[in-house]
């Protein structure tokens, strides 16, 4: 693969990564609750106001990252040490969108309802373009292929237990800050759960030959 294919592919992935972020703000701003991997900074970003929700996205990824390194200890690869910039770069990405959502009032449940299916169509596109780009996985994805290639089971399965495990985490932790209320994570969890892959399923497909020939292109 030539240099400059890599580059573009890389700013492919930086972009991919803003589309992402501005789907979680999105759904976040419409405080339905947002996808499982996120669920755990939100609860965290409703207790502790004073962090902004990109910062703690920012801490659970490197959390994420420290986790692949104890698991796969010296089969991880050195290369995969850029999810810590990219991982900085998803929380700034964050409260930039946060931060461009904010001016849209939601104090109507149908509003709130269309921020999270919006985030959901664009957290998607962004993910397609990720996919596309391949390069280097998220710290999520990575984490859960560090987690299947160690246990040799199925990766669409450790994500499926994997994502099941965020949102339980992020229950447990709202019941015990919150005086047994559930705050951060709900039905808009379960929708970006079952719709983000959708999503991804529908995009890459269409977006994949058009972005590979200028991937490709030498100019």
């Amino acid at each position: 693969m030539e240099k400059s294919e890599i580059a573009k592919r890389y700013l492919l992935f930086i972009i991919s990564l803003f589309f992402a972020a501005l789907g979680v703000a999105f759904t976040k701003h419409g405080e339905l609750g947002v996808s499982p991997i996120s669920s755990v900074p939100n609860v965290m970003s409703y207790k502790f106001k004073s962090v902004s929700m990109g910062t703690w996205l920012i801490i659970w990824n490197c959390i994420l990252i420290v986790g692949q390194i104890i698991i796969l200890r010296r089969k991880f690869q050195l290369i995969q040490l850029l999810q810590v910039p990219l991982s900085f770069l998803f929380g700034w990405f964050t409260d930039f969108g946060l931060w461009m959502v904010s001016v849209i009032p939601t104090k109507i449940y149908i509003v709130r309802f269309s921020m999270v299916v919006i985030g959901i169509v664009i957290l998607g596109f962004g993910i397609s373009l990720a996919v596309i780009a391949n390069v280097i996985m998220n710290s999520g994805e990575a984490f859960v292929k560090a987690v299947a290639d160690v246990t040799h089971k199925e990766f669409g399965n450790i994500k499926i237990v994997f994502d099941i495990s965020n949102v339980t985490l992020a229950l447990i932790l709202s019941l015990i800050f919150f005086d047994f209320h559930i705050v951060g994570a709900r039905e808009g969890t379960i929708l970006s759960a079952l719709f983000t892959g959708v999503v991804v399923k529908f995009c890459t497909p269409k977006l994949k030959k058009p972005l590979e020939t200028v991937l490709h292109s030498s100019r």
